[in-house]
């Protein structure tokens, strides 16, 4: 195999806050934070009702929209389409500095044989205009994981393609639940390690496939046989030997 140069566990933390603070240096400048808790929802088989709670912990009111989205990947891109099969309870919320609100999300079907995947996206209602004062708004989204009825596992099969000088991973996932993959590494023959792109997402839901682009030193001859790949998942850390195989 020709060698290359480098170009340069499923269970989320439930009581971590996820604190956003925009500060803005206009004329006039004005704070906004919002935590929420948790920063990921998991829905067991069968469970059908769960809530988040978010805190206003800016200095001013706080007014926001609340949607949800069935979330889904197709060619390597996260895709969000409207659904009515989750109920968000408000949908609008207005606190004043420093309350707090719970929020109700309720599944009407719960899955069965495949994981079903949402997102929640929180959108700050933009406050009336001020003179001299810029305002952002604020944009969370969180995403839910219904699990199915039946066993529920990933099972994402890694192989390696060549094209125009470049490598690029490809997993594909062919469980009924996602998985979450980070810190790839690919390590060559002569032992020289090559990192993936750390702007791709980490999730990769059940039937989807991704792509990550491993900047290499660009050759024109192509490559043939295994690298090493090690990774960390959800549930676990992974070292394997992943094939090229012909680009599409």
């Amino acid at each position: 195999m020709t060698p290359w140069k480098s170009c340069r566990p499923m269970a989320a933390a439930k009581t971590l806050a996820a604190i956003l603070v925009l500060a803005f240096s206009s004329l006039a400048a004005n704070a906004q934070a919002l935590s929420v808790v948790p920063v990921n929802l998991f829905l067991s088989p069968g469970q059908k009702a769960t809530s988040l709670t978010v805190t206003n912990q800016g200095n001013s009111e706080m007014a926001l929209q609340t949607r949800a989205f069935a979330w889904s990947q197709k060619d390597g891109e996260d895709q969000l389409t409207a659904t009515n099969n989750v109920v968000l309870s408000p949908p609008i919320v207005k606190m004043a500095p420093g309350a707090t609100q719970v929020i109700r999300i309720i599944l009407r079907q719960a899955p069965e044989n495949f994981e079903d995947t949402y997102r929640i996206l929180l959108d700050q209602i933009p406050p009336p205009a001020e003179a001299g004062v810029v305002h952002m708004v604020l944009r969370l989204s969180i995403p839910i994981f219904a699990q199915p009825a039946i066993r529920a596992f990933a099972d994402v099969q890694f192989h390696l393609e060549y094209k125009n000088g470049q490598i690029d991973l490809v997993g594909m996932n062919v469980g009924n639940i996602h998985e979450k993959i980070r810190d790839i590494v690919l390590s060559t023959s002569d032992g020289r390690k090559l990192k993936a792109d750390s702007n791709v997402p980490p999730y990769l839901l059940s039937g989807a496939t991704r792509r990550w682009h491993i900047p290499v030193e660009k050759t024109q001859t192509a490559p043939s046989g295994t690298m090493r790949l090690t990774a960390h998942l959800d549930t676990g850390a992974i070292d394997e030997q992943v094939r090229f195989v012909p680009g599409q």
